[in-house]
């Protein structure tokens, strides 16, 4: 449900400061740091061999997600990532995601 995330994604972005675009980022802050920020670091700049998260437009981070948690077979870290990704909804990939790209530059 690709698109689906990115549509959320970006009326989240577009309504800035409503209070559920907030709760949004909030639920994302907290999703990251659970799932992310051992590997990615607390400000998504990536350490040692995990690639940075910021920087990168929402669909690409969407599509990666998506492509882990369906199995997809790509890069170094798919090992590391699929089992993670696999537990996350489209709501969480969606949250997390905000989470990055309204917080970090």
């Amino acid at each position: 449900m690709k698109t689906g995330s990115i549509i959320v994604i970006w009326l989240t972005i577009l309504l800035g400061t409503s209070q559920a675009a907030a709760q949004d980022v909030e639920v994302g802050k907290s999703l990251y740091k659970k799932n992310c920020r051992a590997c990615h670091g607390p400000t998504a700049k990536g350490l040692a061999s995990y690639p940075k998260l910021v920087g990168h437009p929402a669909e690409y981070l969407v599509d990666r997600l998506e492509r882990y948690r369906a199995g997809e077979k790509f890069g170094p870290n798919t090992p590391l990532m699929a089992p993670r990704a696999k537990k996350l909804s489209d709501e969480d990939i969606s949250n997390i995601v905000t989470f990055i790209v309204t917080t970090f530059e």
